[in-house]
Order: structure tokens, then sequence, then C-alpha cells
């Protein structure tokens, strides 16, 4: 009689256990519908929203050894999950030919983390690393973000002229807010360059003016075409290392270890927020755009977050068209992480994608191939 109650009680446990991630999935595959003003909390089920799968999947296998017909709650919830999975998980595979179809225009993002001026000194040959790395793959336009350059200093380390030469790039736009300096000759900041002519540029800058409330965008002209490309870095979280000592190890033995998690999840709220403000006014810079608009950027948000949703409305997502895999982007805390995007407009077609898998950042590079369709 015991083992009987045990097992049914066990038995509901599981049942109650797969409905409620269930629900936590679906909430963070669709959590682009709710406001983060409101429902701040959603987002970290989006960021979840990966390992809730496993989870899922992990009920499916149970159910089938013990109750097959429940495996259709974890079914049902990944169904109607079918097309944000699509922008999660891409189960497809993929070559990539470095060799540039010749109407095409091949766009590459990448947040460069100062572009290796910390370690000038100690590692002097990982400038070098990345500059042929750029070149090995021939970018026709580069979006850099966390640039750190300069633009009127010729005897500085990152010497922007420099970069123009080495890269066989004759235009460039640097934004960057002369109040937060990276040192007395270096800015750091947004830096798109273009073998294109630029016919246009525009610093769009918000209160405080900071780093992450400053986009840019630049119009190019390749033959009769004109398009507009953006480039952007959303609010990061701003993790401490005791922050990211905590994520790799958490506990709550002490009270240091209770700070921790108090201060995480408030930047990840101060972040949620921030990145909402900042989402709305690109998409609505985006929509002034005259021109067939393309979006590259460090989004510091998952696929399915509301900052993605928000700037992605009515575009391509490159990765989407013709990724593979789960595409991580940033290399640290989470191998599930891919917050740098390509977004196009809808009349381009996505022939390529890929992510140089190659840590010279703590982010990867993102290439992509594009046609554009004319009417």
């Amino acid at each position: 009689m015991a083992t009987k109650i045990l097992r049914r009680v066990t038995k509901r446990i599981f049942i109650v256990s797969n409905i409620i991630i269930a629900f936590f999935f679906l909430l963070g595959c669709y959590g682009s519908w709710l406001n983060p003003s409101t429902f701040w909390f959603t987002g970290l089920f989006t960021l979840a929203t990966f390992y809730f799968i496993l989870l899922l999947i992990g009920f499916v296998v149970f159910w089938l050894l013990t109750k097959p017909k429940l495996m259709l709650i974890s079914i049902v919830a990944l169904l109607l999950a079918w097309k944000p999975l699509g922008h999660l998980i891409q189960l497809r595979a993929t070559k990539f030919s470095k060799e540039k179809q010749a109407d095409n225009i091949r766009m590459m993002s990448w947040n460069v983390e100062h572009f290796d001026i910390l370690e000038h000194k100690t590692h002097p040959e990982k400038k070098r690393a990345m500059v042929d790395m750029i070149n090995e793959y021939q970018p026709d336009i580069a979006c850099f973000q966390e640039m750190v350059g300069s633009d009127d200093h010729p005897d500085a380390i990152n010497y922007v002229p420099d970069f123009l030469k080495w890269l066989n790039m004759p235009g460039y736009f640097y934004s960057y807010n002369k109040k937060v300096d990276f040192d007395g000759k270096h800015h750091f900041g947004l830096i798109t360059f273009s073998k294109y002519p630029i016919i246009n540029k525009q610093t769009v800058s918000f209160p405080p003016n900071d780093y992450n409330s400053i986009f840019q965008y630049i119009d190019i002209l390749m033959g009769a075409d004109t398009f507009r490309i953006f480039n952007l870095h959303l609010q990061s979280l701003k993790f401490s290392d005791n922050n990211l000592r905590y994520i790799d190890d958490p506990s709550l033995n002490d009270e240091s270890d209770i700070k921790n998690s108090k201060s995480i999840i408030s930047k990840f709220k101060t972040g949620f927020l921030k990145r909402k403000q900042q989402s709305d006014r690109i998409k609505d810079e985006m929509n002034k755009s005259p021109y067939p608009v393309i979006v590259c950027g460090d989004f510091n948000d998952v696929p399915n977050s509301y900052a993605y949703d928000r700037i992605g409305k009515g575009l391509k997502n490159a990765f989407a068209e013709k990724g593979s895999g789960i595409g991580r982007t940033f290399s640290a805390i989470s191998p599930t992480l891919r917050i740098d995007n390509i977004f196009v407009d809808g009349r381009f077609t996505v022939n390529q994608y890929f992510r140089v898998k190659k840590k010279l950042s703590d982010h990867f590079p993102v290439i992509t191939d594009l046609y554009f369709k004319k009417e």
C-alpha cells in the first residue's frame, strides 16, 4: 500500500514538474511579447530557454520508458514554440565559401574587445592575427563594437588610418563620446569600415550619452543602390569578476554569496530595462530610413528576447536563414549565448552565414553574404 502511494505521489510530482518546465519554456520562447518595463523577469526565462529544451527532451525520454502518453506534455510545448526555436537552433549542415559572388555584399560584425590594446605589449601578435583574420574573409563592410582607436593621434597604438591601410578599406565612420575616452589618445566606441563609398554618416545619441546610448549608421553606395548600415551595441550586464566566479560556482553559504546573487539579479534587471529603451530608439530610427537597412551589432541578449524581436521585426536574421547549430557568439559564461546578430531587409537574399570560431576577443565574428533583389 505504501509503495503504491509513493509511486502515485512521485508520478504526480513528475507530471507537475514537466508542466511547469513546459510553461517556463514557452514563456522564454515568447518572452519578447511582454514589455520588459513591467515583466522584466521574463528575460531570465528567455536566457534559460535552451536549458528548458534539454529538460523537456529528458522528460520525453523518461515518459517513453514509463508512461508514453505523457510525452505529449513536452512534445506539444516544443511544437507550440516551433517558430521561435528556429532562431535558437538550426538543424542544417552548411558550408561556407571564402570566395564571394561578385554581385554579393559581404558583411562582418564583431565585438573586438578593445582590439588588443590592453595586451599590445605582452601579446603584440594578437592584433596582427585579428587583422589577418579579417583580411582572410575580405568583408565589404565591417562593423566593430568596443573599438578602442584614435583618429586624431598618429602616434597612437590603434591609429584608425593604419587600419584603413591594413584592411584595404578606404571609408570608415567612428562614433564615440569624448567625455568617456579610453585614455588621452584613444576613444572607445563603434566603428564601421567600408569598401564602398560612404555618402552619409550619422551618430545617434541619447542621454546620458554613454557608450550604450550611442549607435551609428552609414549610407553606402553599391552601384546604383543605396543601403543604410546600422552598427550598435546594446546594454551589457557589466558583471564583475566576483559575479562571474559566482555564476561558475553558485552557493549561498555566506553573506558575500547572498550579495553576489542580489547583485547579479539587479544587473539582469537593469540590462533588460535599458535594452528595451535602446532597442525602441534604434527601431524608431530604422523606420525612418529611405533605404533598405542592414543591422549589425552586439545585442547582449539572446534570440526571442524583446530587443532581438523589436529590432528584427520585419527583417531577416542571417543566422536563422543560413546558420547551423546553436551559433554561440560569446565565448564566456554559457555555451548557448548567440548575442551578436546581423539583420537584413527582406529584399536581401542571405546566401551564406558563418561564425569564425577563433578566440581573438571574447566574441566570435559573424559573417554573411547578401544579394539584393531589385524590384
